[in-house]
């Protein structure tokens, strides 16, 4: 899109969210890898933070799918740049390995959902909508083992499921298998059409709304917005840099 046809409310959701997540991800840091003691974190509260940050990407990247141009090509670059997140996680910090991460979801929910496009328009929103909710909260915890959300275990999944390498791809992770940031296309995948139908909603029941979302809130937070993906993978970096500096001379 460019900045004329931009809805500017989803880029403001999206730069508080990506702040969110900076935020989250330096309190990991501090915790995990300079021992810096935040017991909450470790608790509920962190759990929620965490799933409040990926719960509103994935939807709101389900919103926006429809809004870009050249799908086939945004979800390849998705997922070159997960892939590149993937090999510098095993050359330089093997002991916080990325697999299978959120941008290498983001590709392949791009590709899918594209490759989907004929049958996908041909179901109305309003059945897409609780359909893919369904799906995920049912699926939520297939990389676990069952069909259930959160502590409700519906059916135990087959073992055999989880036995090859690149099943952890589709949401079945083999034995052994670890990842610091790990999201599969099952369940994810259906959050992210919970938003793709959601935003075929907001058209089909008021044509004007969607205008209304151009309106700019804090051009600021819009602008981090409009920037997601070098953010993204710049803040590590950015991160580790600022708090080994920090640690060195002795503030940590």
């Amino acid at each position: 899109m460019n900045a004329r046809s931009r809805y500017s409310v989803l880029d403001l959701v999206r730069g508080l969210t990506l702040i969110s997540m900076i935020a989250y991800h330096g309190t990991y840091d501090l915790v995990y890898l300079f021992s810096i003691k935040i017991p909450w974190f470790h608790g509920e509260p962190g759990y929620l933070w965490q799933q409040s940050i990926c719960w509103t990407f994935i939807f709101l990247s389900g919103m926006c799918f429809s809004l870009g141009r050249h799908p086939v090509k945004r979800g390849l670059i998705l997922t070159g740049c997960g892939l590149i997140i993937t090999l510098v996680t095993v050359l330089v910090m093997p002991e916080s390995i990325v697999i299978m991460g959120v941008l290498n979801f983001f590709g392949f929910a791009t590709l899918i959902t594209a490759f989907l496009q004929p049958l996908l328009r041909r179901i109305p929103a309003y059945a897409g909508i609780p359909v893919s909710f369904l799906l995920f909260l049912l699926t939520r915890e297939v990389p676990s083992g069952y069909l259930g959300f959160e502590g409700l275990r519906l059916a135990a999944l087959p073992r055999f499921l989880y036995q090859g390498k690149l099943m952890m791809v589709l949401g079945f992770p083999y034995d052994g298998f670890y990842s610091t940031d790990y999201f599969s296309v099952i369940p994810w995948l259906f959050l992210f059409l919970t938003g793709y139908y959601f935003w075929k909603l907001l058209e089909c029941a008021d044509s004007s709304f969607p205008s209304l979302l151009r309106r700019s809130l804090c051009r600021p937070l819009e602008l981090i917005g409009r920037n997601t993906l070098p953010v993204y993978m710049l803040h590590q970096p950015a991160l580790m840099a600022v708090f080994t500096a920090l640690d060195l001379i002795g503030m940590i």
